[in-house]
């Protein structure tokens, strides 16, 4: 199709296709948004407000989050409860309010050939009720809601039936993210329709320059950039949206990885490093005399792996991810064992003080013996000993520290610091993370960063495109899988009789129940009655239960979990607070409560509290008997599947990147169009893309490649890039 044409059947001026900037603002994406026509001072703040949309740019690039194909109508009398979203053209026969005080809402019967529906709206009654006309003919669009055998359509986006919405020549409609208010100001979905068809009409094809050399636009068959935003906007057939939206994908995640692969590149050109080449005794010592197991394939790799980065004489920046008990903390002792035979200090943070002091316990033990010095420092230790553990440090007569983020304290100083590990690291923000850097001189320490949470390798790419990658997959030999089961409220007393058994055979329970922000008050109640029941069925003095939440002072927590782990309590009532650092290998059983409450990677993170010692573990996923889709699945996956990785990989095809943990703070997964579950085959062929590009040439100084200096140059602007830091 010509780009003319397309033009044409938009209503857009053939004119505008011209490559000039005749009357045209040079920078016209740069308008504040209150100067495109019908937007104004008002319904301007309301867009910055609701949906940061403060510029021509911003509204443009805000696509679509779904269309609606508007060449298929929906008879009312075929409709059922599968039916999902529909399209209905109809009458308003009548509306009234219904209800009283907060369940008060605007119900109104539409009417076609075939039959009649309800339709019910919650809020923006009163505008409602003057813009809505009886006896006029509608096209409304909406989800079927079925409730007491009868169907409604709740929300349902309405514009009276004209010529335009009936015969358009769009056959896929734009919808775009909103909000109540937004739609109560009339920036609805017709209205946003509106304002980007006179945004179009503003822009010439010279203000949405070419962002990708030639060569990768016609290896890739891809429409221009000018012509996949047309398109993104009102694609006419399901091939022009999926050009237009591949094309849109591919140089979002391209400039991704190329930002990603510079940083890397650029790190290990101008970042030096100390070169630890020497394994000597405090290595050699503990690897042939104190390794208490066999060491797996994948943690040997893992290790060959940092030792070669040590000796390179850059910086090491690398992550280290493996699923709960796959043997971390040994590798991470042995970098350490590495870096005092070579005259270094090393340090490791852990984002809460009990993972910390566990770290420190199971490290101390390791060494006992040995003549390494180990130390833990956190917030709460203060005065003498404080001052002690920092004199100790600054002589370089402790070798290893092991604490909370009190260790990047500007009064915490090493001697020699050259390894500096960061455990669970998505829970530090990365001002916190830089702070490690600024601990020696002439060089930063090397940095290694463990997580527990097994990554999908599209996110790991995405999240850390920037670091060298270790996986360890494999778990230590005779580790038994956990049993998952799912159980629900009719099953309460076999669960508790199982408790029983596993406790009359010296074991211990963990029953963990959600704590979410949002309705905590409710949660620590939920939290007290279950404490309350468990306590009636295992009474004292028989049985001793410790309890556990965030809401606890540090020093009564310790004290519960203390208890615990010496087995002075049998069962352990808690929130997610246990989620990481507690490691008691008699515990065998985990039972979660409001399993549909939790998400799967945070489910398999809870599981991962049992299974350390040599007994069958089992973990217990109590549910209400009515479960959402999702939920079922999740539950499902948790009761197949006891690998990490597959779960992350469930978890984010579920969830999607932006709710899984840590991605929304890294800054950098803030992707319009891409879905990092769905899009590994673009994001594979764009970092490959990237990947060649730099190692052709890597400051992109050949005349095809300037497209992209300026497109990256243009995002510097705007993003403050930590690009030096892991």
């Amino acid at each position: 199709m010509q780009i003319s044409q397309f033009v044409f059947n938009l209503q857009i001026p053939f004119a505008i296709v011209k490559l000039t900037a005749t009357n045209m603002l040079e920078n016209i994406l740069d308008s504040p948004i209150e100067y495109l026509k019908g937007v104004g001072p008002k319904k301007g703040e309301l867009l910055r407000k609701e949906l940061g949309v403060a510029t021509f740019g911003d509204l443009l690039f805000a696509y679509p989050s779904r269309y609606i194909d508007k060449t298929q109508f929906h008879h009312i009398a075929d409709l059922t409860e599968d039916s999902g979203s529909v399209q209905l053209k109809g009458v308003l026969r009548r509306f009234s309010t219904e209800g009283e005080g907060r369940k008060t809402r605007l119900v109104g019967q539409f009417r076609d050939e075939s039959g009649a529906i309800s339709l019910v709206w919650f809020t923006g009654i009163s505008w409602l009720q003057k813009q809505l006309i009886i006896g006029q003919e509608y096209v409304i669009y909406g989800r079927v809601n079925a409730f007491k055998d009868a169907y409604s359509i709740p929300h349902p986006e309405m514009e009276v039936v004209s010529t335009e919405n009936t015969q358009t020549a769009t056959a896929f409609a734009p919808v775009y993210p909103s909000t109540e208010k937004l739609n109560a100001q009339g920036l609805d979905a017709k209205s946003r329709r509106r304002l980007i068809k006179l945004l179009l009409e503003k822009i010439e094809p010279a203000q949405l320059p070419e962002t990708l050399p030639a060569y990768v636009v016609k290896k890739f068959h891809f429409p221009s950039r000018f012509e996949s935003i047309l398109l993104i906007h009102f694609p006419r057939t399901e091939d022009e949206l999926k050009a237009s939206t591949n094309r849109l994908k591919f140089e979002e995640l391209f400039f991704l990885q190329l930002r990603l692969l510079q940083i890397k590149r650029r790190r290990k050109d101008e970042v030096k490093g100390y070169v630890f080449e020497k394994i000597g005794d405090f290595f050699n010592n503990f690897y042939q005399n104190k390794l208490p197991f066999e060491l797996t394939n994948a943690q040997k790799r893992v290790l060959k792996e940092i030792r070669r980065d040590f000796g390179l004489g850059i910086q090491m920046n690398r992550l280290v991810q493996g699923d709960v008990g796959s043997g971390k903390t040994m590798v991470a002792l042995l970098a350490m064992l590495m870096a005092l035979d070579n005259g270094f200090q090393t340090c490791m943070m852990a984002p809460t003080e009990i993972l910390a002091q566990q770290h420190f316990i199971s490290i101390s033990n390791y060494l006992q013996d040995s003549p390494v010095e180990v130390a833990f420092l956190s917030g709460s230790i203060k005065g003498k000993a404080r001052k002690h553990i920092l004199e100790r440090l600054a002589a370089g007569e402790i070798h290893i520290l092991i604490g909370t983020h009190a260790l990047i304290e500007d009064w915490v100083v090493f001697k020699n610091l050259g390894l500096a590990i960061t455990d669970e690291q998505h829970r530090f923000g990365v001002a916190q993370r830089a702070a490690l850097w600024k601990k020696n001189k002439p060089f930063p320490p090397h940095v290694l960063v463990m997580t527990a949470t097994p990554i999908p390798r599209t996110l790991a790419m995405t999240l850390y495109g920037d670091l060298d990658i270790s996986v360890i997959d494999e778990l230590p030999p005779g580790r038994k899988d956990i049993v998952t089961l799912h159980r629900t409220e009719n099953h309460r007393l076999r669960v508790i009789g199982f408790m029983r058994e596993q406790i009359a055979l010296g074991r211990q329970v963990y029953i963990v129940y959600p704590m979410i922000e949002e309705s905590e008050k409710m949660d620590l109640q939920n939290l007290m009655s279950g404490y309350e029941a468990i306590s009636r069925e295992f009474p004292t003095p028989e049985f001793q239960i410790s309890i556990l939440h965030g809401k606890m002072k540090a020093a009564d927590k310790d004290f519960e979990m203390q208890r615990f782990v010496r087995g002075e309590t049998q069962i352990m009532v808690a929130t997610t607070v246990i989620e990481v650092g507690v490691n008691v290998p008699n515990a065998s059983v985990m039972v979660i409560e409001n399993t549909e409450r939790f998400g799967l990677s945070q489910l398999h993170q809870l599981r991962g509290r049992v299974g350390r010692g040599a007994e069958q573990s089992y973990c217990l996923l109590m549910s209400s008997f009515k479960l959402s889709k999702d939920s079922k699945e999740r539950i499902q996956t948790m009761v197949r599947t006891n690998n990490g990785f597959e779960i992350a990989e469930a978890d984010l095809k579920l969830r999607g990147p932006g709710d899984l943990e840590g991605t929304q703070q890294s800054g950098i997964v803030n992707l319009r169009l891409a879905d990092l579950a769905k899009d590994g085959k673009i994001l594979a062929a764009a970092r490959e893309v990237a990947a060649r590009i730099l190692d052709d040439d890597p400051y992109l100084k050949r005349p095809e490649h300037e497209v992209l200096a300026v497109q990256l140059a243009k995002e510097g602007k705007v993003k403050k890039a930590w690009s030096r830091i892991s």
